[in-house]
């Protein structure tokens, strides 16, 4: 646990399995003094992230500065969750990455062309499962 009951530490197996759950999560990119954030529509592929992109900025700055961060997270009215992978992006190049990709679940949103595969390799995977509610009082007794 975290802080209190609301906020409960996931393991790499849940936080792989809530990944697994959606389909939508955010890249986030770093190049020189640049921080970019990319909505990307994804599959789990094993312990890893994979999704399609066409030619661009996206691609340019994966090339440039390969260490990415990707998050995805849910809530209803009642919990919430998240999740960040931190990791390497490569694009996947050989003929036999690209065919075991194109047997992936995994087509684009938009109807564009996206040639390009990425995968992501987690170096590590951390999440957090939160209880949501009201604000406790802010001025009333606290314990210390």
């Amino acid at each position: 646990m975290e802080n209190s009951d609301a906020v409960t530490v996931l393991t790499d197996r849940q936080c792989w399995d809530r990944l697994a759950e959606q389909q939508l999560g955010r890249l986030v990119t770093h190049v020189g003094d640049v921080l970019d954030v990319f909505p990307v529509n994804y599959t789990v592929d094993r312990d890893s992230i994979v999704f399609r992109t066409a030619e661009g900025s996206k691609l340019t700055e994966l090339t440039i500065n390969d260490q990415v961060l990707f998050e995805v997270d849910e809530y209803t009215d009642t919990d919430a969750w998240s999740v960040i992978v931190r990791g390497t992006a490569h694009r996947l190049d050989s003929a036999e990455e690209v065919r075991a990709a194109d047997r992936l679940p995994l087509r684009p949103w938009t109807p564009t062309l996206k040639y390009n595969y990425v995968r992501i390799v987690a170096a590590s995977v951390s999440g957090r499962d939160i209880r949501r509610g009201e604000e406790p009082d802010r001025y009333g007794v606290q314990e210390y």
